[in-house]
């Protein structure tokens, strides 16, 4: 199924799509636990191996950064490693696609789809081959190995790509079933994940699927649209404004193409503005596509929180958040701006 068809679907579901999830799917307290996204990664790449004996696990010498390798010790036979050649791997992917495995590139973004992207485009999304790119070190997060291992421009560079479904998810147990679902579609898959521990979020309860964003927070103020593990400062901006008398909505949009505009569209209806919460460049990204479909249905005031046309640096996590303006505080703020400005 193609993005536009699988849109076309999403869409007609109105009342799935805006069903709220229970805010006690979620965790919104200061004191929770961490766990890196890349473990949901790993851990579903294992169930996977168990269940469906296509899966196949590539990797460019990064099999333990990326956690593909407890794949790789367990079902040798279905893992590669191709070295430091992406260009090459998603060549070999291709392949086995086309051959009827379910292939899954193991690298970081920067690298791929980075360096591979010629081959993403040409080999696999023109031939609508059957492979899955995971996106590791994604954002500005990654800290000490600074701007040439910060994946920024990820979801620019493959949302322009016709068939690629682009997913971002928020937390390790939302990888993890982002992960499944990407083995079940039938097309390419490019979703990104960070290093660093983030806040779990969701619980294996928590629905899931492709194209569908979820309201994870009830408000008729402000609509806060995040995706990936910038969700928790969402949730935390919204408890900050409620604490002011503001009540925002707060939707996880863990697929940026395609994008669920029917949620999105009834929510900024209703509270008639919005911000974008992204660790990514805000050219191209959620706030890009957000905007996009905005400017053809229904415009409001929209505020962006993300990298804004800059290279990240060395420097822990949390500074690096801080600096280039991605915490609670700063989704706050952006929110206020944007009730100003309706």
């Amino acid at each position: 199924m193609s993005c536009e068809l699988l849109a076309e679907k999403l869409n007609a579901n109105t009342n799935k799509h805006m069903k709220a999830v229970k805010l006690s799917d979620f965790w919104m307290h200061k004191t929770v636990e961490k766990r890196p996204t890349r473990d949901g990664y790993g851990q579903a790449l294992l169930e996977l191996g168990e269940s469906n004996p296509d899966v196949v696990v590539l990797t460019g010498d990064l099999a333990e950064s990326t956690r593909a390798l407890p794949f790789g010790e367990k079902y040798p036979e279905r893992f590669i490693e191709c070295g430091v050649a992406e260009q090459n791997m998603m060549g070999v992917a291709a392949g086995l696609a086309l051959g009827g495995k379910i292939p899954f590139i193991s690298s970081y973004a920067v690298f791929s789809p980075g360096r591979s992207w010629d081959q993403l485009r040409v080999s696999v999304c023109y031939a609508k081959a059957n492979v899955k790119i995971a996106g590791a070190h994604t954002g500005i997060s990654v800290g000490p190995d600074g701007a040439t291992h910060q994946a920024l421009e990820d979801m620019a560079i493959t949302r322009v790509i016709p068939d690629l479904i682009v997913m971002a998810p928020c937390d390790a147990e939302e990888t993890r079933k982002c992960t499944l679902a990407a083995a079940n579609y039938q097309g390419p898959v490019y979703f990104r994940f960070a290093r660093e521990k983030t806040p779990v979020m969701t619980v294996k309860q928590t629905p899931f699927e492709i194209g569908q964003a979820y309201v994870c927070r009830e408000g008729y103020d402000v609509t806060l649209m995040a995706a990936g593990p910038l969700l928790h400062a969402a949730l935390m901006a919204a408890e900050k404004l409620a604490a002011k008398g503001i009540e925002a909505e707060v939707i996880n949009s863990h697929t940026i193409k395609p994008l669920d505009t029917k949620t999105i569209l009834q929510s900024v209806k209703k509270t008639r503005c919005a911000v974008t919460v992204e660790e990514h460049q805000i050219t191209g990204g959620l706030f890009g596509a957000v905007a996009e479909a905005l400017a053809k249905t229904y415009p409001v005031p929209l505020e962006a929180v993300g990298m804004h046309d800059t290279f990240g640096e060395s420097g822990t996590p949390d500074e690096l958040l801080a600096k280039y303006k991605m915490t609670d505080t700063d989704v706050f703020k952006a929110a206020l701006k944007a009730i100003k400005r309706k």
